[in-house]
């Protein structure tokens, strides 16, 4: 039986040096899977893709001619990829040992799921919270107000981002954070990439939405960690993030998706339990 090739995304703006770090961590670990990477440059100018091109010569490059967004980005380089599965994988997140093997081994043995995440974890060794409920269209005015501090509210956001689980476990969820996400490649084909209606924010929640809609599943995959240098762009802080540009694409990001999807709040991981 041959080997699946796996396609490694990298969607670069302004993080030339994340991406040399990244590629750096996976050109030097020992992974026996197959795998080609692509990275896409969202017009930077930070000569990120001349680096690529002289330290990383077996990496394929695409250049946009503007900053298309993140869901477009990634697009560009899931429409040249060969792999029977896909990594979209954030320049910010570090890959450790055998974590990319582990993650496309879990994926040939389930053949169910259509997309799944590694558990994201802090420099510190902590988790990050990288798996969600579906929200409901109070949700983002409870995070980015005072209303969030309202006990009805922060049990609202609590399950939303699931608090009262302890993450050790592999788990269908309704969706997950965009830092990492693996794709089958014959769901990809039922699915669709991702809406380039998003410009940034919630396309993640919407893939997850549509890959639960064509009955594939969405998994967390607790046995497999990846480190993720990460900082929240779009600010928690309530109401004074209200005040970031951030913010409001974010927001911007939210309407589109209830506008598409309307105000019903779906639990397909629910019947996976």
């Amino acid at each position: 039986m041959n080997k699946p090739l796996l396609s490694i995304i990298i969607l670069n703006y302004y993080s030339s040096g994340l991406v040399k770090q990244c590629l750096q961590g996976l050109f030097s670990e020992k992974i026996n899977t197959s795998f080609e990477v692509i990275v896409v440059d969202n017009a930077s100018n930070d000569g990120c893709l001349d680096m690529v091109k002289n330290k990383f010569p077996q990496v394929k490059t695409i250049a946009l001619n503007k900053n298309h967004g993140y869901a477009a980005g990634n697009n560009a380089g899931l429409k040249q990829a060969h792999g029977d599965f896909i990594l979209i994988l954030n320049p910010d997140v570090a890959i450790f040992g055998s974590a990319l093997d582990n993650l496309v081994n879990f994926m040939e043995t389930h053949s169910k799921i259509g997309l799944a995440a590694p558990k994201l974890v802090n420099p510190d060794g902590s988790v990050q919270m990288s798996t969600f409920t579906f929200p409901s269209f109070w949700l983002p005015i409870f995070r980015r107000t005072p209303l969030g501090y309202w006990p009805w509210a922060k049990t609202k956001i609590d399950h939303y981002l699931m608090m009262n689980w302890n993450h050790k476990q592999n788990k269908a969820v309704d969706w997950l954070l965009g830092a990492c996400l693996i794709v089958r490649r014959e769901a990809l084909d039922r699915v669709g990439f991702l809406d380039e209606r998003f410009f940034l924010y919630v396309e993640d929640t919407d893939w997850c939405r549509r890959f639960w809609e064509k009955n594939w599943q969405v998994y967390y995959v607790a046995e497999v960690s990846m480190v993720h240098y990460h900082q929240r762009q779009s600010a928690d802080a309530l109401f004074l993030g209200l005040f970031n540009k951030i913010t409001w694409i974010h927001i911007a990001s939210w309407i589109k998706y209830f506008k598409k999807w309307g105000l019903r709040v779906p639990h397909p991981s629910a019947d996976e339990e």
